[in-house]
């Protein structure tokens, strides 16, 4: 008797499982964590402005703030490309644009997994589904790969080719296999020339690194280990081996719930913001002061609000109005849990003793 066959939703998830886990969780930490921090701002500010400047070259941001480095617009423009119905959905509805930024973030992410995705089909293809289901499950449980995936570094830019080049290698595409790694070199990260060279070096002397002369030294050595590992008292080193992965991936967990409360805590400036804008929305135009380190830890042009704030660079003669707390390090205590988060003063925000619609509000002061 035949077995039956499965469902159109048992079908569905086997086949996507492990990409809608994987969304989920990058997912969460964009939503959680939506600011941006100064590494990213480049691109971000460059999304921004193509997004909502279109073609009003002058008012650009890297007009005015330039940056030291010159950088590519390219990864900036098509991620705003397949975001713009979005955002100007969003737009024309008067949504907060930092909704925006987690538009832009979403689909970045949705980039970066739909590349992985090609990658571990091609895993599973070549080494099988076991090795695939490990190689998901580490990525999932480490913080950094999902955390970053949706924020437009350099370094993610270029990740979407350098996982496209291990697709098409692992798929014996050679030609496609360069293609991918010469544009993430040359468009995105220089530093991919030094993979470049080495994948180059192994296509082209393929063969010729495997020295088929050690073949018959290794064939014992392996057949002795997968002996020697059946004798009965043995089989505990390999049982230690299994406890020593399972702990090695509970860690990993535990070590991505750390990462992440501190990277939670980790954009003050961008709360800080936040916090002035839910303050009183009924105020008349008021200028805010954004300083190096606020805009630094959180603040960007997708920050800005519609009426009736505007946020400069360029401002002094301020009262502290409150401050932010952000993270500062991570201490070890005797007791449950045995790791805590130290948070401290990290943005403070100011008013012109001048105006007397900000000093008529209840600010709580700074420390």
């Amino acid at each position: 008797m035949a077995p039956p066959r499965p469902s159109p939703a048992a079908r569905l998830l086997r086949e996507y499982g492990w990409d809608l886990l994987l969304g989920s969780i990058a997912a969460f930490y964009a939503v959680m964590v939506p600011y941006t921090k100064v590494e990213e701002s480049f691109n971000v500010q460059a999304m921004h402005d193509i997004l909502y400047h279109n073609y009003h070259i002058e008012k650009y941001d890297h007009l005015e703030f330039p940056g030291v480095v010159p950088r590519s617009f390219i990864g900036a423009l098509i991620v705003s490309v397949i975001s713009s119905p979005a955002v100007f959905v969003m737009h024309l509805c008067h949504v907060p644009k930092v909704y925006g930024l987690l538009a832009v973030r979403i689909v970045l992410g949705s980039i970066i997994l739909m590349t992985l995705r090609l990658l571990r089909v091609q895993v599973k293809r070549k080494f099988g589904h076991h090795a695939e289901a490990f190689y998901l499950i580490l990525t999932a449980t480490q913080f950094h790969l999902l955390f970053y995936s949706t924020r437009p570094l350099p370094n993610v830019l270029a990740l979407a080719f350098v996982n496209l080049t291990y697709y098409f290698w692992f798929k014996g595409n050679h030609r496609r296999t360069l293609q991918a790694l010469i544009v993430a070199a040359v468009i995105f990260r220089c530093d991919m020339i030094l993979l470049l060279g080495t994948i180059g070096l192994a296509l082209l002397l393929v063969g010729a690194l495997l020295d088929r002369r050690i073949v018959p030294y290794i064939l014992p050595v392996f057949s002795f280990v997968v002996l020697y590992s059946k004798l009965p008292h043995k089989k505990t080193g390999w049982k230690l081996l299994y406890v020593l992965m399972i702990g090695g991936f509970l860690s990993s967990l535990g070590y991505s719930g750390v990462t992440f409360m501190a990277s939670y805590n980790n954009y003050p400036g961008g709360y800080a913001l936040k916090a002035l804008h839910e303050a009183d929305s009924v105020m008349k135009d008021k200028i805010v002061h954004i300083d190096a380190f606020t805009a630094m830890s959180g603040v960007s042009r997708f920050c800005e609000s519609e009426y009736p704030w505007s946020e400069h660079r360029h401002i002094s003669g301020y009262k502290c109005l409150f401050a932010v707390d952000g993270f500062s390090r991570a201490k070890i205590q005797p007791r449950i849990p045995p790791l805590s988060l130290v948070k401290e003063p990290k943005v403070f925000a100011h008013g012109n003793t001048r105006d007397p619609d900000i000093l008529s509000l209840n600010w709580p002061g700074c420390p």
